[in-house]
């Protein structure tokens, strides 16, 4: 049985959640945090952030949530002392915007047009110089052999330096992979393997979605990168639609891909990018007829899995965890029911409403729900018609049915209206991939992050009492005008607070991070 309690939130005054939405400045240098409380001495190193910073350029605003400009932040930890810096990634969509003041090239949800001071026969020739493709790194951060890349979803990541938080290179993985384009979310193995997703044109220009694997260092001290490789390829439900992947899960042995219905018009995407100027949202259609379909591969060696796992549809952003048991694969979720398209919603119109709209605006968007489905190895192991699933402690079933198809219907883990329990963490480098006891998250309440969780099943041990364990995370109060943001460090067995580290300075929202040393 698993229980979810969110137990550290912060009341947001009404409207004071529009500052999470506001640009910033970089830091010359870092600065001094006020800690209260008491630092564990063995929590030491650097906490990175990544997330939006600058919502407009000049008079032209950014319109989504996914479009302002990469911020790196990072908080470090020595000896019960912490300071704070942030600065700007130097990508190409930053600089070129600084050097022309205005948006240069094209955002998840705001176009970018050509320069009005050129004549217009220039202005036009410029629509068909064909898709320059964002190099915006705003989602997340992760290491690749002994260095750290900033990423979005395209097919560009950028080298930072963790100490420095300077800018090092842009590196596009077309020039490595078959890919047109990989996930924030790649899973690493603790020898420093890094495997992602990324949707591809394979044999006879059908489509499909490429599982990359990028080894770990190298003792010639050589780029991983270069060494990258296809492992195994997932077939595509439809020839010119790929679902929009924004992470994947990982057992042992096995790889699991979840295909939505929320799906990239591609041919929308190649002719009116050019012709008339749109943005990646504007090429997103749902298939209401789809419903939501799970692939399963092997890892080693890479191998598809021709069993044709279906249930209804969802959006899906985040796997919390995957784990092989007595034959059969679990897999937990943080689902959005149905089939229309939660970024829809993610506009910063929309997030910047007074709170009464913001929460209208909820009230129609897909709702959250933390599911389990479970899916058998073995399909042949009942009679049609009957349930596959004979683990013990959970509800989820899966069904064979008359067309071949597995229909898979999930145990709820969590439910609550409008309140979402999203970016998922878990122990990583312990239970990536196996049997687990907790879950945290961030709880969304309409939209607006303003509470920490956790998933608990309770019929597992707690962390015995010689074990400390903490979370981290960074929390503003929009209505403070002394030290209005703060690091956050909590007790991860009870969520009760061990200690803050308050800066002088607002923080806006950020999406991903990591702790580095």
């Amino acid at each position: 049985m698993w229980t979810s309690v969110f137990i550290y939130s912060i009341e947001h005054p009404a409207g004071g959640y529009k500052k999470i939405f506001e640009s910033c400045e970089e830091l010359a240098e870092p600065i001094p945090a006020h800690v209260s409380g008491k630092i564990p001495a063995w929590l030491t190193g650097s906490l990175l952030r990544v997330g939006p910073g600058l919502f407009e350029i000049g008079d032209e605003p950014f319109y989504h949530l996914f479009d302002g400009q990469a911020l790196m932040h990072k908080f470090d930890l020595k000896d019960g002392h912490v300071t704070y810096y942030r600065r700007f990634i130097r990508t190409d969509a930053y600089v070129r915007a600084m050097a022309e003041k205005r948006i240069v090239i094209t955002e998840f949800g705001t176009t970018a047009y050509p320069d009005p001071c050129k004549n217009i026969f220039s202005r036009f020739f410029t629509y068909f110089q064909g898709i320059e493709v964002t190099d915006n790194c705003l989602v997340n951060i992760y290491p690749i052999g002994e260095d750290f890349y900033a990423c979005t979803e395209t097919n560009y990541i950028t080298k930072v330096d963790p100490d420095t938080l300077e800018t090092i290179k842009k590196v596009d993985l077309c020039n490595y992979l078959s890919v047109n384009g990989v996930t924030a979310h790649p899973h690493t193995e603790p020898d420093g393997t890094v495997y992602n997703i990324g949707n591809c044109f394979g044999k006879n220009m059908s489509l499909a979605y490429n599982i990359v694997k990028i080894p770990p260092p190298q003792d010639d001290k050589s780029d991983p990168i270069e060494k990258s490789k296809v492992l195994v390829q997932f077939p595509s439900s439809e020839r010119f639609k790929p679902s929009y992947v924004h992470s994947f899960g990982m057992t042992e042995n096995y790889f699991v891909f979840v295909e939505t219905p929320v799906k990239i018009n591609l041919l929308k995407f190649l002719t009116s990018w050019s012709i008339r100027g749109t943005n990646y949202m504007d090429c997103f259609e749902s298939n209401d007829k789809m419903g939501t379909w799970f692939h399963l591969a092997t890892k080693n060696p890479g191998e598809y899995i021709d069993h044709k796992f279906r249930t209804s549809a969802f959006n899906l952003f985040h796997h919390i965890n995957c784990y092989e048991d007595q034959g059969f694969i679990v897999v937990d979720l943080c689902t959005w029911k149905g089939h229309d398209f939660v970024y829809n919603y993610l506009y910063l119109a929309n997030m910047r409403q007074n709170w009464e709209e913001v929460k209208k605006a909820a009230m129609r968007a897909p709702q959250p729900e933390v599911r389990r489905y479970v899916l058998p190895l073995d399909i042949n192991r009942e009679e049609q018609g009957k349930n596959l699933v004979s683990l013990p402690y959970t509800t989820a079933t899966a069904v064979m049915c008359s067309d071949g198809t597995v229909w898979l219907e999930p145990e709820v883990l969590f439910s609550g209206p409008r309140q979402a329990f999203e970016f998922p963490q878990i122990n990583y480098k312990k239970y990536c991939g196996k049997n687990y006891t907790f879950a945290y998250g961030l709880g969304l309440n309409h939209f607006v992050p303003d509470r920490v969780g956790h998933l608990l099943h309770v019929q597992m041990p707690i962390h015995p009492n010689h074990c400390l364990c903490v979370l981290m995370s960074i929390v503003v109060k929009p209505g403070v005008t002394q030290r209005p943001a703060f690091l956050l460090i909590l007790s991860a067995t009870d969520l009760t607070e061990i200690a803050r580290a308050e800066v002088d300075v607002m923080i806006p929202v950020t999406l991903h991070g990591i702790k580095s040393h």
